[in-house]
């Protein structure tokens, strides 16, 4: 079947849209529940804050969380002659998420898997993100429709970060997802270890909750770099439901660790 000239020119746009993004890193996770998009958030927000400029793509069609994390869940894109202008976050990051075009918040997204392929298409060609370092991609848990179909639009993909959390189920998806980015010929940036601890605030203790070290013998057996660890705080928890995302808060020792995982991630930015 030949192309209809709408989809042409989609695909002209969507081609036009990616080049001016010099550089484009899926976060993903082969299970939910690891803090895929709290990592996702906060890598855009410690990039901007080191002077780059940044767009994240809530390509979580089913549970579109990066707006709520964000603390712009009331906010609304400005739609104007068929480009749509994402939400700004200061101080250098832009915004699309689902969720922005929702009637409520209680809103379910019921879609199937070319109904979803099409709103990514259409976050990626039809949002003008303009002149962009980054653009970060929060895809929703599991190796389906929406990986795939991010993995299709953007051929020239920089890689994926894979989050995952110490135990052994979350360890297993895990693996699936850096194997689902080798099969595709995505490179893997490296593999993130959350929940890796927790400190008691009142005796210093350090309890392995959910284990600790898995992520990293992990991405040793996958040969994927490892990025490193971020323990457990309640600070978290209360930044994701407050949208003040934790790694703005420099006391932090979640923060203080998730700052060195940026540096290991900034030279792809920089273009090394």
């Amino acid at each position: 079947m030949k192309k209809t000239e709408e989809r042409v020119a989609q695909e002209k746009r969507l081609k036009e849209r990616m080049e001016k993004v010099k550089h484009k890193i899926m976060v993903m996770s082969g299970k939910g529940g690891v803090g895929k998009t709290t990592v996702a958030v906060n890598l855009a927000l410690a990039l901007a804050a080191r002077g780059y400029e940044v767009g994240i793509m809530d390509a979580d069609i089913h549970g579109p969380d990066v707006p709520k994390m964000l603390g712009i869940e009331d906010e609304h894109p400005e739609v104007s002659e068929g480009s749509i202008s994402p939400v700004f976050v200061p101080p250098r990051v832009k915004v699309m998420s689902l969720a922005f075009l929702l009637a409520s918040k209680d809103t379910p997204v019921a879609w199937r898997g070319p109904r979803k392929m099409g709103a990514i298409r259409q976050f990626l060609s039809d949002v003008f993100w303009g002149d962009i370092d980054c653009l970060i991609i929060d895809l929703p848990p599991g190796t389906g429709d929406e990986p795939l179909s991010v993995a299709q639009l953007i051929p020239e993909i920089d890689g994926a970060i894979v989050v995952t959390t110490p135990q052994d189920v979350a360890l297993l998806d895990s693996r699936k997802a850096v194997t689902f980015a080798k099969k595709l010929g995505m490179p893997v940036i490296g593999i993130i270890e959350n929940m890796s601890g927790f400190k008691c605030p009142k005796c210093g203790e350090v309890i392995d909750l959910f284990k600790i070290g898995g992520g990293e013998r992990a991405a040793s057996d996958m040969s994927v770099p490892f990025l490193g660890r971020i323990p457990i705080e309640v600070n978290i928890v209360e930044s994701g439901d407050s949208g003040i995302p934790f790694v703005l808060e420099h006391e932090s020792e979640a923060a203080s660790a998730f700052e060195t995982i940026v540096d290991s991630i900034e030279h792809i930015v920089k273009g090394g």
